[in-house]
């Protein structure tokens, strides 16, 4: 019995919003059909509607998936080392990793706002991880000793927005390890007052 359990195909919600994630990254939120997505998902379309009501619904679906995994991989290196600064830097460790995986496309969250409308649920979904983004760097930083946070962790913010943009643009994973050094030089200079 328990091998059965273990080969039962996923339920409809599941592969509903594992062909969604797939091709909404891979492709773009607007540019993958409702359609394609039950075909690959193999499901009925109701089953997408009474799971999920709206095709919005997936996408913010799809967007919370995506800020779930990488703030889950962000603590899980955090967690690694009880140095403060250690901390910091183990954010542009986790980012790293992030590149260095086959398929990366960047920002899923950049890319979808880039086909959103303002004031869209994408845009707002967005905006909530990108605030999430902002107060962890600030936090870190304060709990670092950083005479101002707030500065240190803008300045963290933007390096991290940049170090995704470069490895999604250039194609360079190892733009990783240039981030980090560039995050450290912050610290340091932060530090130092």
């Amino acid at each position: 019995m328990a091998v059965a359990a273990r080969d039962a195909k996923p339920g409809a919600r599941e592969r509903l919003l594992d062909t969604a994630s797939r091709l909404f990254y891979a492709e773009g939120v607007h540019t993958v059909g409702i359609d394609r997505i039950i075909d690959e998902a193999g499901v009925a379309k109701a089953s997408l509607y009474k799971t999920f009501g709206s095709k919005d619904a997936l996408i913010q679906a799809y967007l919370q998936r995506r800020r779930d995994g990488v703030t889950a991989r962000i603590a899980e290196r955090v967690e690694r080392t009880d140095d403060p600064r250690e901390k910091i830097l183990a954010v542009f460790e986790a980012q790293g990793a992030m590149f260095a995986e086959p398929g990366y496309r960047g920002c899923a969250f950049v890319a979808a706002t880039a086909e959103a409308t303002p004031g869209s649920t994408i845009t707002e979904a967005a905006r909530a991880f990108r605030a999430w983004t902002r107060a962890m760097f600030v936090d870190l930083a304060t709990a670092a000793g950083a005479p101002d946070p707030q500065t240190l962790g803008r300045r963290l913010h933007i390096l991290y927005d940049g170090a995704n943009l470069s490895a999604r643009l250039d194609r360079d994973p190892t733009i990783a390890a240039d981030a980090r050094a560039a995050a450290d030089t912050l610290i340091t200079a932060a530090l130092a007052g």
